[in-house]
């Protein structure tokens, strides 16, 4: 699960913004000067040194593991949003209700507890 990157990509060039000029005239009356600092202040949590390819390496690695090894998911987020803490919760919460349903069957054997 790839976080945000702010190099090699244009992810906050092209995110946030909506279509519809009318609705974004609205917004800018209400939150004008926080829109044009939010992508500044999202850039500044990614380290410079981040870089997109680690990504790549990611899935290099994941794919280079043995069957069987490879994990159900994986993070690399170098904003550290913790998103990996939102992952371990809600996967523990479809274990348990896919036990409780009677249908652990369908669990990926690899899937986080």
């Amino acid at each position: 699960m790839p976080g945000a990157f702010t190099s090699g990509t244009n992810h906050f060039t092209n995110a946030g913004k909506p279509g519809d000029p009318h609705r974004e005239s609205a917004y800018n009356a209400l939150y004008g000067e926080l829109r044009d600092q939010i992508g500044d202040r999202l850039a500044a949590l990614i380290p410079p040194e981040a870089d997109v390819w680690s990504v790549a390496d990611e899935v290099v690695r994941i794919v280079g593991l043995p069957q069987g090894d490879r994990p159900f998911r994986t993070h690399v987020d170098p904003s550290r949003d913790g998103s990996e803490v939102v992952s371990v919760v809600a996967d523990r919460i479809r274990h348990d209700f896919f036990h409780r349903i009677g249908i652990p069957d369908l669990l990926p054997r690899n899937a986080a507890l």
